[in-house]
């Protein structure tokens, strides 16, 4: 059913929907899976970045990338404030991530993704390359259940009170850095579970809209602000709660900032904040995780495994695909 504060379908962007993303992150996920277990980070990143950036080209769109691979000067490609698209279609902000985990894909662990997302122009949060706290929860609860604001102990009261269970039925999705040890020795004392991941934070908020399938009921921690834009696209179309704060402790990240709009460096972002408008979101397995297959290499075939989120109407496609036109993927 569609949400009813979900804006009207773009027409525009109708026509490109669908299959034209899913193209783009196919191919993204493709060439870094080429890579995967070779331990060379920087190389699999690199494959993404230039299998998704060739196929956003082919697109009939006119398109800037507002989240991509960091600044001019540090990202030779997919750079932030690039144009990208054959110039032909409507204006749009791009959000990219041509390879969310590339520790998890060079080691072949499971999780790793090619995401991206496309709105109307205007309508995605123009983050800086910088750290934002989150907390994010699924669907079907009342507004402002969890906030920043609050303990972690209060949010995981409340959101077991929400749920109808004990907090020690809770999981508590959480990135395995040494600044969260403090946070990680809450949960626990309270009494709730923690899984760690090592990466994929994009991935980790949107688990928290299918606890049945992931087993994790909210997402809580510092990750980076660019794959925060993306989760929360993400979670737009399919709904749930997330509520972010920028975390701009320099000077220079201030004024990056301050040149991107924002004006506030306090202030903090809900959904629709950070993704409004219509809002369609690709995101293709690179290795094998709890919602995605990885990409398969037969000897005749390619096998691939995506899920299109769109907020105008608020589906879920999952696409699995076949391809046998390796050319079309330039493995070289």
């Amino acid at each position: 059913m569609t949400n009813p504060s979900s804006p009207k379908p773009n027409p525009h962007i109708e026509r490109i929907l669908t299959l034209e993303l899913v193209r783009v992150t196919e191919r993204a996920a493709v060439l870094a899976a080429k890579l995967r277990g070779r331990g060379d980070e920087k190389a699999a990143d690199q494959a993404a970045v230039d299998a998704m950036r060739r196929e956003l080209n082919r697109l009939a769109i006119d398109g800037t990338v507002v989240i991509g691979e960091g600044e001019r000067d540090q990202a030779p490609m997919l750079f932030i404030g690039e144009k990208v698209g054959n110039k032909s279609g409507p204006k749009v902000d791009i959000a990219v991530d041509p390879l969310e985990g590339t520790t998890l894909c060079a080691r072949d662990m499971p999780g790793s993704i090619a995401v991206m997302a496309m709105a109307e122009e205007g309508t995605l949060l123009h983050a800086p390359d910088a750290y934002m706290h989150k907390i994010a929860i699924g669907p079907g609860h009342p507004r402002g259940l969890v906030s920043l604001d609050a303990s972690p102990e209060d949010n995981l009261n409340a959101l077991a009170k929400a749920k109808g269970v004990k907090v020690e039925d809770l999981t508590v999705l959480i990135l395995d850095r040494p600044r969260h040890a403090d946070l990680i020795a809450t949960v626990r004392r309270v009494g709730a579970a923690v899984r760690l991941i090592t990466d994929g934070d994009v991935m980790g908020v949107i688990f928290t809209t299918m606890p049945e399938k992931t087993g994790i009921d909210i997402y809580m921690g510092i990750g980076a602000a660019p794959e925060g834009v993306l989760a929360a696209a993400a979670l737009r179309c399919v709904g749930g709660q997330m509520e972010t704060r920028l975390i701009l402790d320099t000077p220079e990240q201030l004024e990056r900032a301050a040149k991107m709009g924002i004006s506030d460096p306090n202030r903090k972002y809900q959904i629709e904040d950070m993704a409004s408008g219509d809002v369609v979101v690709a995101a293709t397995g690179v290795t094998d995780g709890a919602l995605l297959s990885g990409v398969r290499f037969g000897n005749s075939f390619i096998e691939t495994d995506t899920l299109v989120y769109r907020s105008a109407t608020g589906t879920v496609r999952r696409i699995s695909a076949e391809h046998r036109n390796f050319d079309k993927f330039h493995l070289g």
